[in-house]
């Protein structure tokens, strides 16, 4: 499929304005995509890799500004291209203001025959190079969807010296050769803001439609009783759920069908998403099953196990690979796992005395590359798990909880969380009596009968913390401090999440010591896209946890309100945006209170 044809799909998606409209043009967009199928599920969410695939662009605004005023000639700079950010507010609309194409040879990458030597010399013509996206190319030549996916995955696999020219070369060379209507959404993917009103059950849906005979476009009023759409639905979601790969479960359904659906399992080494919990009281679970199964919340970070039998690797809850942070993790698979498999649980510090340590002891572990057999004795890690999904051979997710706990039990002989099923609220509030003695968090209360449901929060896992609440906010903005802090970011704009959208509800400032400051200003100035005065505008990439005493309604923030004497937590590094709270849970607090 050609790129231009791509963004003329996606342009009509983002004018779409029905929900079962933007599934029809997403279902023809599949079914017209060929062999790039995979490529254009992904492509049209936004997602660059399948969501088990822990490689990363590793490519900021400025650099995108950078590929972008090269391939636009020799007197636009990047700072022109921010500029333009400014006055029109979205990426895909400034490359689209370019007519790119007129760049050739080393000189439009602003090194010329003096940094890298002569074409001749470099083997050949310019135009003869550039059909691999590495440099200029011949006005004329098509973009295709597939040396876009080339490209980014060149860009994703750079590293060392000279990595940095590897990825901005890369771009340019794209945007070379881009017409204004691809530049816009190359510009879109290449900073994760696609936003065309496709989501992940979007793509599901058109799955089903175009591949199922699925009636998924077709209103619920309108459909004859029980034709079967929710069933298939289901299982494009259930195959969703396994292989954590909308491009590879569209495939599925196009050569196999349903019955290749059904047939996918999960793969030791190929992560998926966990299972999440929502907040709730013992009243609500023993209500709703009548008996609840009853662990300990441990302070720590999730993590996924998955032990092949020889080799073992770590997954944090964003599925990033943090095998090599967390080495007393893998010994401990290693010598406890008798059977592959993939275990769900929690990574625990602890301090000399067995004791647990704080959250933020944790964070100081993961994805750590340097330094980390310093940090394992300054902070030692244990595991605590919980989960079972997958034990020698057999996959567990459709099993009961309280068979997949025995399936673990079985496979790892240490470092299992202790599983108590109770119907009686007065043992299940001495369990939770003796969490908090021994300094947890406090209970997970869960459904016994309940299946593994990758990257749901459903009614079936309830969390239950008795301290302060704090919420999992996005950073949206800063300011710049005064006096002896002016080069530091010193106060932080929060965001809740609202779809796709973020809606601001406080800034926080307190609970930072100095150290912190700096810490925080250098992992959030890369992420700056514009600033006016001591403001700051920050894109959506760090969750702050938060605490605060109280929510309150007020007209100053978009959200509607505001939160009473919040202070800094922690940097939630096992979080992304899309995993923070919702303005939706922020209301349910302040209506419960």
């Amino acid at each position: 499929m050609d790129f231009a044809a791509f963004a003329e799909r996606a342009d009509g998606i983002e004018a779409e304005e029905a929900d079962l409209g933007t599934v029809g043009l997403v279902a023809d967009a599949l079914a017209d995509a060929d062999a790039d199928l995979p490529v254009v599920a992904r492509f049209l969410q936004g997602r660059l890799f399948p969501g088990w695939d822990t490689r990363k662009l590793a490519v900021g605004p400025s650099l995108c500004y950078e590929a972008i005023a090269r391939a636009a000639g020799t007197n636009v700079t990047a700072d022109d291209v921010e500029d333009r950010l400014a006055e029109t507010g979205e990426i895909g609309a400034v490359a689209a203001s370019y007519e790119f194409g007129g760049q050739t040879g080393l000189a439009a990458f602003g090194g010329g025959d003096d940094a890298r030597g002569s074409s001749a010399e470099e083997g050949g013509d310019d135009a003869d190079r550039s059909g691999d996206g590495r440099g200029g190319s011949p006005s004329g030549t098509d973009l295709t969807v597939r040396e876009v996916d080339e490209s980014f995955e060149r860009v994703a696999a750079a590293e060392g010296v000279g990595s940095e020219d590897v990825r901005r070369d890369t771009l340019f060379g794209m945007f070379n050769r881009a017409s204004p209507a691809e530049a816009k959404y190359l510009a879109r993917l290449v900073l994760g803001e696609m936003r065309i009103g496709v989501g992940g059950g979007t793509v599901r849906d058109a799955i089903a439609e175009t591949f199922l005979d699925a009636n998924v476009t077709r209103p619920v009023e309108e459909r004859e009783e029980d034709d079967g759409t929710a069933e298939l639905v289901a299982a494009v979601e259930s195959a969703l759920q396994v292989t954590n790969d909308y491009g590879r479960v569209a495939e599925l359904a196009r050569s196999e069908g349903l019955a290749g659906l059904h047939d996918v399992s999960l793969e030791v080494g190929r992560p998926v998403r966990a299972m999440l919990a929502r907040a709730g009281t013992v009243t609500d679970a023993l209500a709703e099953w009548d008996r609840a199964a009853v662990e300990t919340k441990y302070d720590g970070a999730r993590v996924q196990i998955h032990h092949d039998g020889d080799s073992t690797a770590v997954y944090s809850r964003n599925m990033e690979d943090v095998t090599d942070a967390l080495p007393e993790l893998v010994e401990h698979a290693e010598e406890h796992l008798d059977a592959p498999a993939i275990v769900d649980g929690e990574a625990v510090a602890v301090g000399e005395d067995g004791e647990p340590l704080p959250f933020q002891e944790i964070l100081r572990r993961f994805r750590r590359k340097y330094d980390v057999d310093r940090l394992r004795e300054e902070v030692s890690v244990e595991l605590r798990a919980f989960d079972c999904l997958h034990a020698d051979g057999t996959d567990l997710l459709d099993a009961p909880l309280t068979e997949r706990h025995e399936r673990l039990s079985e496979v790892l002989d240490a470092g299992v969380s202790e599983l108590l099923v109770s119907a009686a609220p007065d043992e299940i509030e001495s369990h939770e009596a003796d969490a908090l003695t021994a300094g947890h968090e406090g209970i997970m209360l869960k459904n016994p009968d309940s299946t593994y449901s990758p990257g749901k929060r459903g009614k079936h896992w309830l969390k239950r913390k008795p301290d302060v609440e704090t919420l999992d906010l996005v950073v949206t903005g800063a300011e710049w401090g005064e006096g002896r802090r002016a080069e530091l970011l010193g106060t932080f704009l929060l965001s809740a999440r609202n779809g796709e959208a973020y809606e601001t509800i406080g800034k926080v400032a307190t609970g930072i010591t100095d150290e912190q400051l700096v810490e925080l200003t250098d992992l959030l100035e890369p992420h700056v896209v514009d600033e006016s005065g001591t403001d700051v505008d920050l894109r959506p990439e760090v969750v702050f946890e938060v605490g605060y005493e109280e929510i309150q309604a007020s007209p100053t923030y978009s959200s509607g309100y505001a939160l009473r004497f919040p202070r800094f937590v922690a940097v939630r590094e096992d979080k992304e945006p899309p995993a923070a709270d919702s303005l939706e849970r922020v209301e349910r607090l302040a209506d419960e209170q």
